[in-house]
């Protein structure tokens, strides 16, 4: 028998109203999922992400927990959420809640038990077929608005990874990196990653 308290976790956020906070979120009780961008729902796509894309955000998120070992930043993989609050970090007031594939915190301020509540320092997104629009327009606006400091996005199928460095409040892009690179972050001091190697053990 269903109890009363269980009907307020079980309701589907209507993905076309723009009002959301992460309040509502908290009560979403769903099998998909969900991230909120200013207000509006967006859901991840229904089948789960293809094996090269997990394999890819696992092993990049082995090499900065490794990098990282003794150090004061932490890096989390998906499954994690990422509030990132404009004026107040009160749960009702909060519009915009994200999943990065991973992303790396050094203000431990930041974590709670919830996830993150703040922006991340550096954040990773792999592109998918059903994420591009997504990740290239509008966390690509959040990541920038809210402050994260740098943002890789990496294509698996392309091999091929773009970092955008903030600047005075606006992202700068690399020029598009590749086999026979060397990705080195400006945030992670000392974390550098060789292109070629990462993306030749990819099968």
């Amino acid at each position: 028998m269903e109890r009363e308290e269980d009907k307020f976790l079980l309701k589907e956020p209507d993905i076309s109203y723009g009002n959301y906070t992460y309040a509502d979120y908290l009560t979403w009780n769903m099998d998909e999922m969900v991230e909120l961008i200013k207000g509006k729902v967006f859901k991840k796509a229904a089948a789960a992400p293809r094996r090269i894309h997990q394999w890819l955000a696992g092993n990049l998120y082995t090499e900065f927990n490794l990098f990282l070992k003794g150090k004061k930043c932490q890096a989390y993989i998906a499954p994690f959420d990422v509030r990132l609050p404009i004026k107040s970090k009160k749960d009702e007031e909060i519009v915009t809640v994200v999943q990065p594939d991973i992303c790396v915190v050094c203000d431990m301020e930041k974590l709670d038990d919830r996830g993150c509540i703040g922006a991340p320092d550096l954040v990773v997104e792999v592109l998918s077929p059903g994420n591009k629009q997504l990740e290239l327009q509008k966390k690509y606006e959040v990541y920038e608005e809210s402050g994260v400091k740098e943002y890789w996005l990496m294509d698996p199928e392309g091999h091929t990874l773009l970092i955008y460095t903030l600047i005075q409040g606006k992202y700068q892009p690399s020029r598009l990196m590749t086999s026979g690179d060397t990705a080195k972050s400006s945030v992670i001091l000392g974390f550098e990653l060789d292109l070629e190697v990462f993306f030749a053990e990819i099968k």
